[in-house]
């Protein structure tokens, strides 16, 4: 399993999960912004491994770039410390 749990010293709780973009959806109106549907591959329920965000990131220059499909992703969840409760045993 791909799924992987950040260290107990991390600062934020999180999980991140393989992804694939399944899609690119242009939007109808062009004022509105264009979206990534990517399909989470492992530890969703098969009625929630879809997400769509918008199709606009950051490289490390610093230049907005997007995704294409196909292309393998990383989804990461973050959680602030005071979100978070232990796992019962």
């Amino acid at each position: 399993m791909f799924t992987r749990l950040e260290s107990p010293m991390a600062e934020k709780p999180s999980v991140t999960l393989p992804g694939i973009v399944e899609k690119i959806i242009t939007p109808p109106d062009p004022s509105e912004p264009e979206k990534a549907q990517i399909n989470i591959e492992e530890g969703a329920d098969p009625l929630y491994k879809e997400i769509r965000i918008e199709n606009t990131l950051t490289d490390e220059n610093g230049n907005e770039v997007k995704l294409k499909k196909g292309a393998k992703v990383e989804v990461t969840v973050e959680a602030n410390p005071s979100g978070i409760v232990p796992k019962p045993i």
